[in-house]
C-alpha cells in the first residue's frame, strides 16, 4: 500500500523535497548574510563610535571596498555614551593594530558600512582589541539643513544675492 501510494505521488514528493531543501538553503544564506554565521576563529574587536546611525547587526565591515567582516552587536557605553560596535573579522585578513574605522555609505541612497583604513603598524589586530580612532556617521539631514540655511542667509533684503566675500 505504501509503495503504491509513493509511486502515485512521486512527483509531488520530489517537489516537496525540493521546497524543503530550498527553504533550508535560504535560512543558511540569511544566517550567513546577517552576521549570525561568522567564521570560526574570527578576530573579535570593538570600535567606539560617537554616532553609529545606520549600523546594525550584520552590517558589512570593509577594507578598500572588500568585505572582511561584519558587525555582530551594538551597545551603549554608560561612561562615555559612545556606541560600542562589536565586529567579527575574517582571520585570514591581517589588519594593522593602528587602523582607523569610519561609518560611511555607498552613496546618497546606498547602504551603510564600516570602513577600516589600515595603519602602518607591523602589529595586527587581535581578539579583544579596541579601536578608538573612529569617525561616526554623518547626519545628512543636518548637513542639508545647514546648506539651505546658509544659502537663504546669503540673499539681501531686496532679493538679490550679496557680493561674494574675497
Amino acid at each position: 500500500m505504501v509503495k503504491s501510494l509513493f509511486r502515485e505521488n512521486a512527483g509531488e514528493a520530489l517537489v516537496g523535497l525540493l521546497v524543503v531543501l530550498l527553504g533550508v538553503w535560504f535560512v543558511l544564506f540569511a544566517w550567513d548574510r546577517t552576521g549570525g554565521g561568522t567564521k570560526p576563529g574570527s578576530i573579535r574587536v570593538v570600535a567606539m563610535f560617537p554616532n553609529a546611525s545606520g549600523v546594525s547587526q550584520g552590517t558589512d565591515v570593509r577594507v578598500s571596498g572588500l568585505k572582511v567582516g561584519s558587525v555582530t552587536g551594538l551597545s551603549l557605553d554608560p561612561q562615555s555614551y559612545q556606541v560600542k560596535v562589536a565586529i567579527a573579522l575574517d582571520p585570514s585578513v591581517k589588519i594593522p593594530a593602528d587602523s582607523s574605522a569610519s561609518i560611511t555609505s555607498e552613496g546618497l541612497l546606498g547602504s551603510t558600512f564600516v570602513a577600516f583604513t589600515p595603519g602602518g603598524s607591523p602589529a595586527t589586530l587581535k581578539s579583544g582589541d579596541t579601536i578608538t580612532d573612529t569617525q561616526g556617521s554623518m547626519d545628512l539631514m543636518a548637513l542639508i539643513g545647514q546648506f539651505i540655511n546658509k544659502q537663504s542667509g546669503d540673499t539681501a533684503a531686496g532679493g538679490t544675492a550679496s557680493a561674494p566675500k574675497p
